[in-house]
């Protein structure tokens, strides 16, 4: 090929287009790669339970089994005696719950389920039968779209399947990482999300209700700040911009940061909103007030007085109506209920979780940067050789 075609714009734009469908290729072939190896996993976890392998065979059981399949398919990785005994957890964690049991076979599984005190009979062609049934579910429950690294950590530490469905859809919805996964079930989001005060029901439409109310946290863990005991709501507020990637991460998906201090101007007078965001799923302004104090009924008032604002001077025709977040540091549900009641503008209310603190004295402590320029003179002179030295 020449230089010209080269530079060809036409062909460059190809090749983007190219390289695009490639990466969109090896994304499926990977995403197919993971749902045959947990169907596989299914398939093995749902064996090894109806037929009472482990029961049947001994204890022995995993480890000889791990040991006859790594020798048959040395290439392939999860036939450990560890991971076995996680493929058996596998099936029957899910199991348990009759929908997802029914949706995968489940029902037709029972067929096949022996009776207390019956010899155990198995029968391939009726196996046959429910793996071509159960075929076209397998692509399209979630549990089969996510790693099985990141199931590992659902299955053995979830209470229910409720709880495991719900990080699953989670990992789907926002691509998180194993750690991330990690990272968001030690904090107990499936507790947090949408348990915050609110009066969305009564101000919102309902979809957007829903959704907002799905969106907000209650408590909202801020752990991974380090702030003084003393700690000030401007302090927080510039800790929690200074780690806007964390703090995005909590806040959930859709938030894009508009800013902080956010000025508005109302009349003679310039306010200033402590965080402005906009939520790309609701189609809205989302206004954050700070409180390093507890809830005060005031609170409310002068936060539904920052939301009609947003309302007034940056809302849109296509925006949805803006809503209020109040984070405080403890609040009475009674009296944020009570307050809420009385307000006219959608608002959430919700705590906030601070555990890492440094010393009150630690500011003072710290040298200042005099201090630090004249040690570093110091350091320098001490190390400079005398006249003497340079003469010899």
């Amino acid at each position: 090929m020449n230089i010209e075609a080269i530079k060809d714009s036409e062909f460059k734009q190809w090749l983007i287009h190219l390289k695009a469908r490639i990466r969109q290729s090896q994304i499926k072939a990977m995403i197919k790669v993971n749902d045959e190896m947990l169907r596989l996993y299914w398939e093995l976890g749902r064996d090894i339970v109806i037929r009472q392998m482990d029961a049947v065979w001994g204890g022995n059981f995993f480890k000889e089994l791990s040991k006859e399949l790594m020798k048959e398919f040395p290439e392939m990785k999860g036939f450990s005696e560890r991971n076995l005994y996680y493929i058996k957890q596998f099936y029957l964690f899910y199991s348990q719950d009759n929908t997802i049991f029914q949706q995968l076979g489940g029902k037709l599984e029972n067929e096949i389920h022996p009776q207390a005190g019956d010899e155990i009979q198995v029968c391939d062609n009726k196996e046959n039968i429910i793996l071509q049934q159960v075929v076209a579910e397998f692509e399209a429950h979630p549990i089969f779209q996510i790693p099985w690294g990141h199931h590992v950590q659902i299955f053995t530490k979830c209470k229910s399947v409720h709880e495991a469905l719900f990080y699953v859809q989670k990992t789907i919805q926002n691509g998180w990482s194993r750690a991330m996964l990690m990272n968001f079930m030690e904090t107990d989001l499936y507790q947090r999300q949408g348990k915050a005060i609110n009066n969305f029901d009564r101000l919102l439409p309902d979809v957007q209700s829903d959704l907002a109310k799905e969106m907000m946290k209650d408590p909202y863990n801020f752990d991974w700040l380090v702030l003084t005991n003393d700690y000030k709501e401007k302090e927080l507020e510039d800790a929690l911009i200074d780690n806007i990637t964390k703090f995005l991460l909590e806040l959930g998906q859709g938030f894009a940061y508009v800013g902080k201090q956010y000025p508005i101007r109302v009349g003679e007078r310039e306010r200033n909103i402590d965080l402005l965001f906009y939520h790309l799923e609701l189609r809205c302004y989302i206004v954050i007030e700070l409180k390093t104090k507890d809830f005060e009924p005031e609170h409310t008032g002068k936060l539904g007085f920052y939301v009609t604002a947003i309302n007034h001077q940056l809302k849109k025709n296509v925006d949805n109506p803006t809503i209020g977040l109040l984070v405080v540091k403890k609040k009475d549900n009674f009296e944020a209920q009570y307050s809420l009641e009385s307000s006219s503008q959608p608002i959430g209310i919700s705590e906030y979780t601070l555990s890492k603190f440094l010393p009150e004295n630690f500011k003072s402590s710290l040298p200042s940067i005099e201090d630090i320029e004249r040690e570093l003179n110091k350091e320098t002179e001490d190390n400079e050789p005398t006249n003497k030295n340079r003469n010899s």
